[in-house]
């Protein structure tokens, strides 16, 4: 798994971490059972603190995308499907929304823009 965090960003360094390491479950690339990198290890590898990867991984683990055994680390969680296809829903409507807003702030109506998406799902 390669992890990159871009310092610049308005997104909080956990945060970025959480959701790279919530799109490689998605996508396949981290299965379930899956150790991840040590908490320690991948400060260092990152070069960040220590508690920016734990509050991740906490994270990870509340919203029930990984487990972690004491002395063993952090695996990846049993696949749920329901709660990747609801991660995925997620992204899908933050796009929309985002794009929605474009279209509103450069004067397309409600209606112009959904004719605009009909036809592109029209084309997919």
């Amino acid at each position: 798994m390669h992890i990159i965090v871009n310092n610049t960003s308005m997104t909080p360094i956990y945060e970025q971490i959480m959701e790279q390491v919530k799109t490689a479950i998605i996508n396949g690339e981290l299965t379930e059972n899956t150790l991840l990198p040590s908490v320690r290890g991948l400060s260092k590898e990152l070069k960040i603190s220590a508690l920016t990867v734990k509050k991740a991984y906490d994270n990870l683990e509340q919203e029930g995308f990984t487990v972690t055994v004491h002395g063993k680390g952090t695996f990846i969680s049993a696949a749920n499907q329901s709660r990747i296809k609801e991660e995925w829903q997620k992204e899908v409507e933050r796009d929309l929304e985002q794009a929605i807003a474009k279209g509103r702030k450069n004067g397309l109506t409600d209606v112009e823009i959904q004719t605009i998406f009909e036809i592109l799902m029209g084309q997919i």
